[in-house]
C-alpha cells in the first residue's frame, strides 16, 4: 500500500469521527489528495450527517472529485 493509499484510507476513517471539525478537516484533505475512491463516502456524508456544514462540504468536494474523475477517463 502506497502512503498515498495510506493517507486516503486514514481520512476515510475519520469521516466517522464524532467532531465534526474531524470530518471537516478529512473531507478538504480528500479533495487535496484528488482521492477520487472517497466520493461513495462523500455521499453518504451529504445524505446522512447531522451537522449541516459537513453536508455542505461532502457535497462541495463530492463535486469537486466527480468532475476530476470525469476528467481522468474522458479521452482526449
Amino acid at each position: 500500500m502506497s502512503t498515498n493509499e495510506r493517507l486516503i484510507a486514514y481520512h476515510l476513517s475519520r469521516l466517522k469521527d464524532k467532531n465534526p471539525e474531524v470530518r471537516l478537516n478529512s473531507i478538504a484533505e480528500l479533495v487535496l489528495l484528488q482521492a477520487t475512491d472517497a466520493l461513495e463516502a462523500l455521499e453518504a456524508l451529504y445524505y446522512h450527517d447531522p451537522d449541516e456544514r459537513v453536508r455542505q462540504e461532502a457535497q462541495r468536494a463530492g463535486r469537486a472529485l466527480f468532475l476530476l474523475k470525469k476528467q481522468q477517463t474522458s479521452p482526449r
